[in-house]
């Protein structure tokens, strides 16, 4: 669908200056070891192997200057038990980002975004608790969860020319959690 849709944007404007990746799935709460190949199969060709799709139809179309930004996770870089396969695939999107920052250079700046929790329907098993919450709230520096319009201002910010001098980068918008590899 969403490449279809992309089609029919280009037959109608002929360029593309912001590509953001955002899709993710997370159809599981088992250990990596006892995670079911189709459940591994899922997690990796939406959360990796669809940004890498949509940018391959994407690419021919990106005029210079343009700008990709990938959404990541904090999970990526602490991958917690009862979301640990879902962490490993956003911590690739972490490196793909390196590796297509260098492929897309000159022209084309890619950077990602690493959310930290947000209350959304995605993350309603998460956030809806309140002792989840209130957890998770305690760990962040500033006390409270993110929210959309938090993680807009920053996926706006890297595809905007006041970033134009920043590719290969993520930016961490989590609170304050820690988020080193």
């Amino acid at each position: 669908l969403v490449l279809r849709i992309l089609l029919v944007l280009l037959q109608k404007y002929g360029k593309i200056d912001v590509v953001v990746s955002n899709a993710a799935a997370n159809p599981s709460v088992d250990s990596i070891l006892e995670t079911k190949e189709p459940v591994l199969d899922k997690l990796w060709e939406i959360n990796v192997k669809s940004s890498i799709l949509l940018l391959q139809e994407a690419a021919p179309y990106l005029k210079k200057g343009s700008s990709v930004v990938l959404i990541s996770s904090i999970a990526g870089y602490q991958p917690q038990a009862s979301m640990a396969m879902y962490g490993v695939t956003k911590t690739a999107l972490l490196g793909l980002t390196k590796a297509l920052a260098a492929e897309m250079a000159p022209n084309t700046r890619v950077n990602c975004v690493a959310p930290g929790f947000v209350p959304t329907h995605f993350a309603a098993f998460i956030t809806t608790n309140a002792d989840v919450r209130k957890a998770i709230e305690d760990k962040t520096l500033l006390n409270r969860l993110g929210t959309t319009d938090d993680m807009a201002a920053a996926t706006a910010f890297l595809a905007s020319d006041d970033a134009s001098y920043i590719t290969g980068e993520t930016l961490v918008v989590a609170g304050g959690i820690p988020s080193r590899l």
